[in-house]
């Protein structure tokens, strides 16, 4: 397979852009809340369900979208994932219930799921592994132009038109997307046709990869870290509208700060991986994660924290979590050369399963303060860092970015 002969930086806009359709299907609509909840006759906390049912449909189809990936090349999977995303967006504005948004958000990213996926898959299509850390860096900074806008987007679209009018704004972002992915998007990766559909087979691909020490080490570790984003996203209307009472416009211009903690922790790793390794990157940055939740935790407990001081803890911890899930994601990878739509798949099952059952606990426990949210963010953020330090000691020999080439195994 021939890495890229098209313009890099077309291709990794490309990617870019299908990376942003899960954080616009998210972040668009979160201001609305509020809105959703006094329609339907519901909770706010209610009302997140349609987050974690999101989070759900992603995990689930992930799984399904992995072997197609490889069976199919990676451009007709994606038509097809993104036409479903189309078609329940337009569900999701007609909902008349909230147990009906629950449940077309959850096919709705199973459409949209694929959009992840395939562009996980496809860093390893079109550029050498060396350069994964790099690429995956780089689509983080394209991924955050959707919590920089999406949220203030959404408020302005839910005050003058309504939130049903969010879901028809989703709708053309993923047109417009499927329209680029059509044109622009070339094939590097040949279809194989002895990939099997069928399931035993399917779960024999997924059960080896899952076996392997280094995959299921970073994919869960980095899994339970990036769950504190997820924490975040799904009970940030809580804590920011219903606790210290800011508007839906103040509300996207607070999550749009906070973004910058993420994009900028991803950034900055660019640079940190000029100098350090990812193992290390990936083990300073979670410990980092670990002991600022519990800090944040304490706080809260003794209600010593305002709404200034709230983000700027929130700040710290996005910003850990912006350099553990590049590093996490290129070192789960790292040891496989066969079979990578299935491994992506995996690996985005496992952090977003892992990260919707987790938010879930937001809704579900009827979460309506600060501290049952950061007692999450603490909780998982502590188990990433034992899964870590566990795995670490039964991974026989780590396969390294630096070198890869002579150490890769399939």
């Amino acid at each position: 397979m021939d890495k890229v002969k098209h313009s890099s930086a077309l291709i990794i806009w490309i990617l870019g852009a299908l990376a942003t359709i899960t954080p616009f299907a998210i972040d668009l609509y979160l201001p609305a809340f509020s809105q959703i909840a006094a329609d339907f006759g519901t909770t706010t906390a209610t009302v997140s369900l349609s987050v974690s049912s999101y989070f759900v449909g992603m995990a689930v189809g992930q799984i399904l979208y992995g072997p197609l990936l490889d069976r199919f090349g990676r451009r007709k999977p994606l038509y097809v994932g993104l036409t479903i995303f189309i078609i329940t967006s337009m569900g999701c504005m007609l909902s008349k219930n909230v147990e009906v948004l629950v449940t077309f958000r959850f096919f709705q990213a199973l459409g949209g799921s694929v959009a992840w996926v395939a562009a996980v898959a496809m860093v390893r299509d079109f550029f050498p592994v060396q350069e994964s850390v790099r690429v995956f860096s780089l689509l983080v900074l394209i991924i955050g132009v959707s919590p920089l806008l999406a949220p203030t987007l959404g408020g302005f679209i839910i005050v003058a038109l309504g939130w049903q009018m969010v879901f028809v704004a989703l709708s053309l972002i993923a047109a417009a997307i499927l329209i680029t992915v059509y044109v622009y998007l070339p094939e590097g990766y040949q279809p194989d046709p002895t990939v099997s559909l069928r399931t035993r087979p399917m779960l024999e691909v997924f059960g080896s990869i899952l076996r392997h020490p280094q995959f299921y080490t970073y994919t869960f570790a980095g899994a339970f870290a990036f769950s504190t984003l997820f924490i975040y996203v799904a009970g940030s209307p809580i804590i920011f509208m219903e606790v210290f009472h800011v508007s839906p416009q103040a509300y996207g211009g607070i999550f749009a700060l906070l973004s910058v903690g993420f994009i900028g922790g991803s950034q900055f790793n660019i640079l940190l991986t000029k100098r350090f390794s990812s193992e290390k990157i990936f083990r300073v940055a979670l410990l980092c994660l670990a002991i600022t939740s519990l800090v944040f935790l304490i706080c809260v407990l003794n209600e010593w924290l305002g709404l200034y001081s709230t983000i700027a803890m929130f700040f710290v911890c996005l910003s850990c979590v912006g350099l553990t899930n590049p590093n996490a994601n290129a070192l789960a990878l790292a040891p496989f050369t066969k079979n990578i739509g299935s491994a992506s798949a995996l690996l985005g099952c496992a952090q977003i399963g892992t990260a919707a059952l987790v938010s879930t606990g937001v809704g579900l426990f009827s979460a309506n303060g600060i501290t049952p949210i950061v007692g999450l963010m603490a909780l998982t953020s502590a188990i990433a860092f034992i899964i870590l330090n566990v795995g670490r000691k039964i991974i026989k020999k780590e396969v390294s970015l630096a070198g890869i080439a002579n150490t890769m195994t399939e």
